[in-house]
């Protein structure tokens, strides 16, 4: 069964006068293509994954009331327009009882998300994109960055046009960034926090730039000045494990984290930095895993009478104080504090 919505050339006129106009108008999944000055090129642009992150929508839409033409065609998937539409706008992440639509970009493809993300895919491989931006915005306030699953010229000149922050990273998640070719590069860039005007501006500068550029990918050997962070990895919750945001602990939770922890995002936190409370051994509270598999929870934090502290000087970021995410997906992503990889203790 089809999804998406399929839509050429949408005048300026006919997309609403603001953002929840434009996602009624859209009705669904939608598939927007514009013709562009060069009609033997391709580029793609996915946003909306997650219906809390509105900066890549509202940036499409500030874009086609414009009335521009992209130096090349352009496809423009915009998924979760239920979930952004689900009251109040733009505050649900996914549907209730639905699986994270980037985290459905590989088999099985069972139920609907998934069959959604193959659909995407199916758009994907069909208009044969020179390059993939897929625009999210972070779960917690932050400034941006890019991500891809392997560092080249061609991925470093992609998120050049957002930021000037990398991450490399191949966790296998089965999200988007993960079907990068080297003739189908693609980047995930995370323009900031959902709730900052800073981030909705970038989203529109970089998605200008994007779609106005005659060439995007890189031809030569630039160098792109981007700072890298390479082979994150994830602290998850166990099991079970309960979680609050709070300014002291709270005896309800197994772990309290401190309520301005997201202020650490991309900061260097040392051995010594409190992070929050918690109660029990790390292992019994938290799981992470590194490139290899093996656990690097101690590589990651410890707990000092019941206070909870990094285990080394490290780099955090994708740091987020909504405890429901936390909980669905991590509590935040670590390199070492100069930006390499954590290398497993001697």
């Amino acid at each position: 069964m089809r999804r998406f919505n399929f839509v050429r050339d949408p005048a300026p006129d006919s997309v609403g006068h603001n953002v929840e106009e434009f996602l009624h108008w859209l009705d669904g999944p939608a598939c927007l293509f514009f013709t562009g000055e060069d009609t033997d090129r391709t580029r793609a642009l996915v946003t909306l994954l997650h219906g809390n992150e509105p900066s890549g929508v509202m940036a499409l839409h500030r874009w086609i009331l414009s009335g521009q033409r992209p130096a090349v065609n352009v496809v423009c998937v915009v998924a979760s327009v239920a979930a952004a539409l689900a009251p109040p706008v733009f505050s649900q992440r996914m549907l209730p009882r639905a699986r994270d639509l980037n985290r459905c970009f590989r088999p099985p493809f069972d139920d609907a998300q998934g069959e959604l993300a193959q659909e995407i895919l199916e758009i994907l491989r069909l208009h044969n994109p020179e390059a993939v931006v897929d625009m999210h915005n972070t779960s917690g306030s932050g400034p941006s960055f890019g991500v891809c699953t392997y560092m080249d010229r061609q991925h470093d000149a992609l998120v050049s046009l957002f930021t000037r922050r990398l991450i490399v990273s191949n966790l296998g998640l089965g999200a988007l960034m993960e079907i990068s070719e080297e003739n189908f590069p693609t980047v995930t860039v995370e323009v900031g926090g959902r709730l900052d005007e800073e981030a909705h501006e970038l989203a529109h500068e970089g998605m200008c730039r994007y779609f106005a550029a005659p060439v995007v990918l890189d031809q030569g050997d630039t160098d792109w000045g981007l700072e890298l962070l390479c082979d994150p990895i994830r602290l998850e919750l166990n099991d079970n494990v309960t979680l609050t945001y709070a300014d002291q602990p709270s005896a309800s939770y197994d772990i309290t984290l401190k309520e301005d922890i997201e202020h650490h995002n991309f900061g260097a936190v040392s051995p010594d930095t409190l992070l929050g409370w918690a109660r029990g051994p790390e292992r019994s509270l938290f799981t992470a895993l590194d490139a290899g598999g093996r656990c690097a929870v101690s590589r990651l934090v410890r707990i000092d009478n019941g206070e909870l502290y990094p285990a080394q000087g490290l780099k955090l970021f994708m740091i987020t104080n909504n405890a429901a995410i936390a909980e669905s997906d991590c509590l935040f992503y670590a390199v070492a504090d100069d930006g390499s990889t954590i290398c497993e203790a001697d």
